[in-house]
């Protein structure tokens, strides 16, 4: 059935450009777009999904994940690293991954976010071990129905070369060029409503060269897509730039032609106020990663000073072993809190928060079309079941999807498909998925 009334909602946050919230209101969907949203709607024939006791909001958007990951969760050896060290124990790990695991890792991670209220993900895979390719994930991401944003990582320079990474996992520059081009011209859409679209992410500054990142933004341009890479992480990023480069992350950035409208940065804990200058001026966004952070030990990144500034800031779970979980709405809560904890109670509301989840990542992804609850926008919707225990006594409801919960979404739909029905995934086999992935991560501890 193509069209769905979602009706009798407590509230709908629309997100739109006045912010309203509207109580008692219903949404129309039909051909993957909202076609109305307000009290008393009518639509014969229609599928209806009830939503009393329920807060409507656009679809989260993650804009910062290493789906892979998800089969690393909790090793030993990482558990209290710092990044550079947590790196040198899984790069091993994850080079003998392979594109089963790639697939059945992506679909766990993917499921999760949908659990989460996720419509819209980005991914960055900038490892391909044993004939792994990014195919993998966009094919697992086609089975659940979630809107995928995967880009075309890389890593080139070696432990033999002074780099990170060890030589196995690193590819030659050339051949990395090549495979952006092929993955850009099989799955990139740039059409309104695209479910794909590709962009290209050199891992980091310490890990390709610098002409492979001046090469990725020239191509990127030339074919339309979007950049994306890690940018003033933590302590030892800022060091390591100052040292190799003679200059900050934000100014080799800039130098590469890595800022505009069409990148993305993940992390920029260590901004310095010029940098967030530029990255204001440029229209560069950030994908923040608030439970990533502190995982690893980077520091708070400086997001009151980033929106204050105008910089375009959105959310991301990072991978799984440095988060460890994959929770979108758990992610923005806890955005929320540690710019409390930096700044003072008043520094972030709720609902800032939750703007920030969903308008926010898709603006920083560039998608006009998602992000809020408008007619002619994609219909990208999560329905939060209110009624439950996390939020009984809850005075603002849409408050409370932000201060306690629920961290899980009754009903999620993409496209107009319904994705999560009554907090289950409706599209994959999920306990099957759950029994490959622990079957394939005992293999991979050997």
């Amino acid at each position: 059935m193509d069209r769905v009334l979602i009706r009798n909602a407590d509230q709908v946050v629309t997100m739109d450009g006045s912010r309203r919230e509207l109580s008692g209101a219903d949404i129309i969907v039909g051909g993957g777009k909202i076609v109305a949203v307000g009290q008393g709607l009518q639509a014969p024939a229609a599928e209806v999904i009830e939503a009393r006791g329920c807060v409507v909001t656009p679809g989260l958007v993650n804009t910062h994940h290493h789906l892979y990951q998800s089969m690393t969760r909790a090793v030993p050896g990482g558990q209290d690293a710092l990044l550079f060290g947590w790196l040198k124990t899984l790069y091993p790990i994850w080079g003998r991954m392979g594109p089963e695991e790639l697939r059945v890792s992506a679909l766990t991670g993917l499921a999760e976010l949908a659990l989460s209220g996720c419509t819209l993900t980005s991914d960055h895979l900038y490892l391909f071990p044993n004939g792994a390719t990014l195919d993998d994930t966009i094919h697992a991401a086609r089975e659940i129905g979630v809107r995928f944003h995967p880009t075309r990582g890389a890593m080139s320079i070696g432990e033999s070369a002074g780099g990170l990474p060890p030589d196995a996992l690193v590819e030659r520059e050339e051949a990395i060029l090549k495979d952006m081009v092929r993955v850009v011209d099989r799955f990139h859409d740039p059409a309104e409503g695209a479910m794909v679209r590709v962009g290209l992410a050199p891992c980091s500054p310490f890990s390709v060269s610098r002409d492979l990142m001046r090469e990725a933004a020239l191509l990127a341009r030339d074919k339309g897509v979007m950049l994306h890479t890690h940018l003033a992480e933590n302590d030892e990023d800022i060091a390591y730039s100052l040292a190799t480069f003679g200059c900050r992350p934000g100014q080799y950035a800039e130098e590469l032609g890595w800022t505009g409208d069409d990148v993305w940065h993940a992390h920029c804990v260590k901004l310095d106020p010029s940098e967030i200058g530029l990255f204001a001026r440029s229209r560069t966004g950030v994908a923040h990663c608030p439970c990533s952070n502190c995982r690893l030990g980077s520091g708070i990144a400086p997001v009151r000073a980033m929106r204050d500034a105008g910089v375009k800031v959105a959310l991301g779970v990072d991978g799984s072993a440095s988060n460890d979980a994959g929770n979108l709405v758990a992610e923005a809560r806890m955005a929320m809190l540690l710019q409390r904890v930096a700044h003072g109670a008043d520094a972030m509301a709720a609902r800032e928060a939750l703007e920030i989840a969903t308008l926010g990542g898709a603006q920083v992804l560039g998608r006009r079309d998602c992000g809020s609850l408008e007619p002619g926008k994609r219909a990208d919707i999560a329905i939060w079941d209110m009624t439950g225990i996390e939020a009984a006594g809850a005075w603002d409801p849409v408050a409370a999807l932000m201060l306690c919960g629920p961290t899980k979404v009754r009903h999620l739909l993409v496209e107009g498909r319904q994705i999560v029905r009554d907090g289950q995934v409706a599209t994959i086999d999920l306990p099957r998925v759950i029994e490959d992935q622990n079957r394939l991560a005992r293999r991979l501890a050997g």
